[in-house]
């Protein structure tokens, strides 16, 4: 999308940046789609347009690592025009659209094609990760140097997860010598095979065949031993204790080079919420013990995981309809991730959000993540004690299959801006 070149006073806000760490009252100014820089309140006059934000808070734009635009071949379940409208609804400049689309993002051809309808189509940023297999077949890997070439930001086995030790140390020595990160999608099919929900009480109760964690915690144990490939490696969508621990264990072995990622789902709910809604609360890995919510609510407040991530993943009604055996994986997040991190996370609102904005923007190595002069102009404006229902009938999303359906949550944003264009404004989309 063009940037706008009409400079912006954002006035009377409370900048949280934790990308760079101030906070504090003071105006923003935007201009030519990079941040022009901060002034003390009224210490200097207006340039171009004013948005009075009346001491709401203003930070950097929110960026999510993990988004399915299910663009192109799945438009029945969304588009790039309806996810990034959930995105920008949410609070979300940037986002990163995963591969398993139809076809798979796995070649020049196929990526050219999706820029093409990007720039038609999406009303925020989008960064592509690519497939590091071509049609997901592990036995045929993607040419990730000409992936890099053709702009992905990172590969990936999401949705596809690699199953032999000699499959995942391919993958991670290639995307190094391509220089991308690999965003590792850590299931043992072996263990998971079959299982709809978590292996517990309530897949006992329910009389369903259920995930046992070691499926995701033996799977990240593999790939943390692979410390020798070289490159980055980014464990997606963390769900377990057993995970965690392991994470934890190899930090000193990978230092930066390892990163990690949870959904707000993963620390604001837990198993039980299968009881209440169903299919909507199936997702992959799957909602998790009690004790798993603390222990990744303590990681993500820890910094051990450093990037919250909504791992959207729309689904057209009557496939969720299906039953909870028959239904397929995954929940919708963009419009929902900003209220339940604020509502569930035990944290200073800075700290909440570097894991939504700068945590991101440095696992990716993406631009923004921080409002210094010179920064991309995408700032997201937000009321932090707004206390609003989840009413999934109005969603921008096309998708409704979310476990947080009634929840009252806390926080939501009220203003979007992209390149310098306000883009989201007070419960509307702002058409310029």
């Amino acid at each position: 999308m063009a940037e706008r070149t009409v400079p912006l006073t954002i006035r009377g806000g409370n900048i949280v940046d934790p990308g760079t760490g101030f906070c504090g009252p003071a105006d923003l100014f935007l201009a030519g789609g990079r941040v022009v820089g901060l002034a003390a309140p009224g210490e200097q006059d207006a340039v171009g347009e004013v948005l009075d934000v009346a001491g709401r808070v203003v930070c950097p734009g929110l960026i999510d690592l993990h988004v399915h635009l299910r663009e192109p071949g799945q438009s029945h379940k969304e588009t790039i025009a309806t996810g990034t409208r959930a995105a920008v609804a949410g609070g979300f400049t940037a986002v990163c659209c995963m591969p398993n689309t139809t076809p798979v993002l796995d070649r020049p051809e196929r990526l050219r094609d999706l820029h093409e309808r990007l720039a038609k189509h999406a009303m925020c940023r989008v960064y592509v990760i690519g497939a590091v297999c071509l049609d997901n077949d592990p036995e045929r890997p993607a040419d990730l140097e000409a992936l890099a070439r053709c702009g992905c930001v990172a590969v990936t086995d999401d949705a596809f997860p690699l199953q032999t030790q000699q499959q995942r140390r391919n993958a991670l020595q290639r995307a190094a010598a391509a220089g991308l990160p690999f965003v590792a999608h850590c299931e043992d099919k072996g263990l998971s095979a079959g299982g709809v929900i978590n292996e517990g009480a309530v897949s006992g109760q329910l009389g369903v065949p259920g995930q046992p964690d070691r499926a995701e915690s033996e799977a990240v144990a593999a790939w943390l031993e692979l410390a020798d490939c070289g490159g980055r490696l980014h464990l997606a969508h963390i769900s377990a204790a057993a995970s965690v621990a392991a994470i934890a264990g190899a930090r000193a072995t990978w230092g930066d080079r390892l990163t990690a990622e949870t959904a707000p789902h993963y620390f604001a709910l837990n198993e039980h919420a299968v009881l209440e809604h169903g299919a909507n609360a199936k997702m992959n890995p799957p909602l998790r013990t009690e004790a798993d919510r603390k222990c990744i609510l303590q990681a993500v407040k820890d910094g051990l995981i450093s990037a919250v991530a909504t791992d959207h993943a729309p689904h057209a009604a009557e496939e969720k309809a299906r039953g909870l055996m028959d239904a397929p994986f995954g929940v919708v997040g963009l419009e929902t991730a900003l209220g339940a991190s604020l509502s569930t996370l035990p944290m200073a609102i800075t700290d909440i959000l570097a894991r939504l904005s700068s945590g991101p923007a440095q696992v990716l190595a993406l631009p923004g993540g921080h409002l210094a002069p010179g920064a991309p102009a995408d700032v997201t404006i937000l009321d932090p004690e707004e206390h609003w229902t989840v009413v999934p009938s109005a969603f921008q999303s096309m998708g409704r299959n979310t476990p947080f359906a009634g929840v009252n949550l806390r926080g939501r944003a009220w203003a979007t801006i992209v390149g310098g264009r306000l883009v989201w404004h007070d419960g509307h989309l702002v058409d310029e």
